[in-house]
């Protein structure tokens, strides 16, 4: 009962506010997602992630294994994700950038915090940062058919990320003032994450609903077992293993049906993946996050 109980504390919030973006739309309340999406992008989860690295106290080290497993676990489930899509006899610039790319940012920052603390933020903003580099490089690189290392570098997140890490490394410290004005512009991040969340999936019309069931289930049983066998492999501390697996397991990215739109592949696939597997997550991650709980 305990366990139901800080389950239920730890994804309430989360479903919660994603829920308050859902019913704003329903509402028919105006809601911005372009303006507000460039506003957390470009402002927000960069100041979010460059902070969270600075002021880590998390072992050099350990998030450096950290960083390594988070990459394999995108290298294999791009693996996986090509033989099922191989197999099936699936178009790949539709479906395997968002089977490798789960929404790392909305939904998996705010979980790893109330989850795992701010040792497990630490760990989930740099899974971000790496689902970000490999987003605009390798994830571009399948929906656009060319590659993609020119856009990552005109990424804020992805220059967030640099200066946070060479910060980290040096031991460097922003002043004062300039910390705390940068804290305050984070902390937009994981509010407006969630609500752009339920705002984006009221807005998307699912498509190819039995197919997007069969992949959402495959790609959160591939995520675990990999995010456990890589975390086992590495011999990851507790936070560290949780982080991995749970970040691993997130749904399919909004952003995958964006790219969708915008490269010419099957826009309206990729939202009833985005749409169904979030639906999954809600039964799902409870779950995952319970067993990582118990461990």
């Amino acid at each position: 009962m305990n366990l139901a109980v800080t389950v239920l504390e730890i994804t309430a919030p989360v479903f919660l506010l994603a829920g308050v973006g859902f019913a704003w739309v329903k509402l028919g309340f105006e809601y911005r997602i372009q303006f507000v999406t460039r506003l957390a992008m470009t402002l927000a989860v960069p100041a979010l992630i460059f902070t969270a690295l600075m002021k880590t106290e998390l072992d050099k080290s350990a998030l450096g294994l950290f960083v390594v497993a988070a990459i394999l676990g995108h290298l294999l489930l791009a693996l996986v994700g090509a033989v099922l899509i191989k197999t099936g006899g699936l178009n790949r610039q539709t479906y395997l950038a968002p089977f490798i790319f789960g929404n790392t940012g909305n939904l998996g920052i705010p979980l790893a915090l109330f989850a795992f603390g701010e040792a497990g933020l630490g760990y989930a903003v740099a899974m971000l940062a790496v689902s970000a580099v490999l987003s605009f490089t390798l994830g571009l690189s399948l929906v656009a058919g060319k590659g993609g290392g020119g856009k990552a570098l005109r990424e804020p997140m992805v220059w967030a990320t640099l200066l946070g890490a060479l910060f980290l490394w040096q031991d460097w410290q922003t002043p004062r003032f300039l910390t705390n004005a940068l804290d305050l512009i984070g902390q937009m991040a994981i509010p407006i994450m969630l609500i752009t969340l339920g705002v984006a999936i009221a807005r998307l019309t699912p498509g190819k609903t039995g197919l997007a069931v069969l992949l959402s289930l495959a790609k959160l049983c591939a995520s675990v077992a990999i995010g456990w066998g890589l975390g086992w492999a590495f011999g990851l501390d507790e936070i560290a293993f949780g982080v991995l697996v749970l970040q691993l397991a997130t749904p399919v990215a909004v952003t995958s049906y964006l790219l969708a739109e915008k490269f010419g592949a099957d826009a309206e696939a990729v939202a009833g993946l985005v749409v169904v597997s979030t639906l999954m997550a809600i039964a799902a991650l409870p779950l995952v996050l319970s067993l990582l709980i118990d461990l």
